[in-house]
């Protein structure tokens, strides 16, 4: 696994493009996000919510929002999918994911705004996670998600998973997808690099 530089998270920084060309800016949560990342799950549909949290939920709990504004180069990591509008960042999606060392696999989830829904963007996102796991070094992507989010089952069949039972849940479909990746093949350019870096001098730390 790769060792970020928490001090310089912008050089993991991506631009993404919507289904109509808007340019949708791609980076780590930070702990000054926080106001505006409760925000964002707030203004999400009650379905949108429950399909996300696998349950009803208003709001993140204060301590699960610090979980996602903080973490160490071990992960879990979030990030938020950005527009610029009338010159200030709005998130208009977000995702989480972990690398776990011993499958060699990064576990991940994903939302997209209401309003943002249907442009392409959740494909480019998913895409995005993707080269950020082939650059830790996973040999698997995976989610779960309930039997009856056909939005995110969809997203993931025409992103070329398959499908399995959940080992724990029989209300959840456990998607999959074999990654082989050669880093100077990630369509990605900032984890591209960080691969390659990887690869020079790589580091192992346990996931959590």
């Amino acid at each position: 696994m790769i060792a970020l530089r928490l001090d310089d998270l912008k050089q993991y920084t991506d631009v993404l493009r919507s289904r109509t060309g808007q340019p949708v800016t791609v980076r780590f949560v930070e702990p000054g996000d926080a106001a505006e990342l409760q925000n964002y799950f707030r203004s999400l549909s009650s379905r949108s919510r429950y399909n996300r949290f696998l349950g009803a939920i208003s709001e993140l709990p204060n301590s699960e929002l610090d979980h996602f504004t903080h973490f160490g180069d071990a992960g879990p990591f979030s990030v938020v999918a950005t527009i610029n509008a009338d010159g200030s960042e709005t998130i208009v999606g977000e995702a989480r994911y972990a690398f776990h060392t011993g499958t060699e696999s990064l576990e991940f989830g994903l939302s997209i705004d209401d309003r943002w829904q249907g442009r392409g963007l959740g494909k480019s996102l998913l895409a995005n996670i993707e080269c950020r796991a082939a650059a830790l070094g996973a040999q698997t992507l995976l989610g779960d998600t309930l039997r009856s989010n056909d939005a995110m089952i969809a997203l993931a069949r025409k992103s070329g998973f398959e499908f399995k039972q959940n080992p724990d849940d029989w209300k959840l479909v456990r998607f999959e997808k074999h990654i082989e990746v050669a880093p100077k093949d990630i369509r990605c350019a900032s984890w591209r690099l960080a691969a390659a870096s990887r690869l020079a001098s790589p580091v192992l730390a346990p996931a959590q």
